[in-house]
């Protein structure tokens, strides 16, 4: 199920209170609904009146009836691939109505993935974090953090509003540090969609460490600073050499 179709649950749990033995108004639920690619959504439609004829949600999408009263009915519609307008029809007094409900499909983010140009690295030496939610949509009202423990790197919240899947990449350009060694990387991805009627969706990677080494003297200086040494070595033994000479020659 779709991590937003609690919210149909609710509606639906709340209708079924509101109608039994009862003719008062009853709740209806939202008219607008974000249901994940692929998910089910339970749809309460309901009457605007206690005795309606003629009952029933009009959609091309396979349904199943959970429960009903008169004057309301629970249906389950599943397989939902594509932004749908769902129609509960009845009539009352003789008047045929129609409810709406609107329902957009999003992506949710199903994976995250972190990746760590390097596995090992010298204190001082550049490294990339990134991290990957493949085929979400829209991007709009997701933002992907990435952590050092608990600490947050960077933060990048996305915009678009585009309906079909596609991956946000996030990378971030760091040096490494020793206390590196000592936490893990980790990235999460959070799809917050309720300002448009749906949820908030919460997703983590798997968590990666990074060995952190002491740098290593660099090879090219280690030889310059050789050859300087051993010039140096010579160039004391040759004084030495001449001052004995004169010595002796003085002699």
């Amino acid at each position: 199920m779709s991590p937003f179709g609690g919210w149909g649950m609710l509606a639906a749990f709340l209708a079924m209170l509101c109608c039994r033995g009862s003719n008062e108004k009853v709740f209806e639920g939202p008219e607008h609904l974000m249901v994940g690619f692929g998910e089910f959504q339970v749809i309460n439609c309901t009457a605007s009146c206690t005795d309606p004829k003629k009952l029933v949600l009009e959609t091309h999408l396979n349904k199943t009836l959970l429960d009903s009263q008169a004057q309301w009915k629970l249906f389950r519609v599943y397989n939902i691939s594509k932004d749908e307008q769902l129609l509960c029809s009845f009539t009352c007094a003789g008047k045929q109505e129609t409810k709406v409900f609107n329902i957009t499909v999003f992506y949710p983010p199903k994976q995250v993935l972190l990746t760590l140009s390097h596995t090992s690295v010298a204190v001082g030496t550049l490294f990339t974090i990134e991290c990957m939610v493949p085929a979400v949509a829209p991007l709009e009202g997701l933002s992907v953090t990435l952590l050092r423990g608990t600490e947050i790197l960077y933060n990048q919240t996305f915009v678009g509003t585009a309906r079909f899947p596609q991956d946000a990449v996030v990378t971030h350009h760091t040096t490494a540090h020793r206390e590196d060694g000592h936490h893990n990387f980790s990235c999460e991805a959070q799809m917050d969609l309720r300002s448009r009627g749906g949820g908030l969706v919460h997703r983590v990677s798997d968590p990666q460490r990074l060995e952190v080494k002491e740098p290593v003297p660099n090879n090219q200086m280690v030889t310059i600073i050789t050859i300087v040494i051993m010039l140096l070595i010579l160039f004391v033994t040759f004084v030495l050499l001449c001052r004995h000479r004169l010595r002796t020659s003085n002699t």
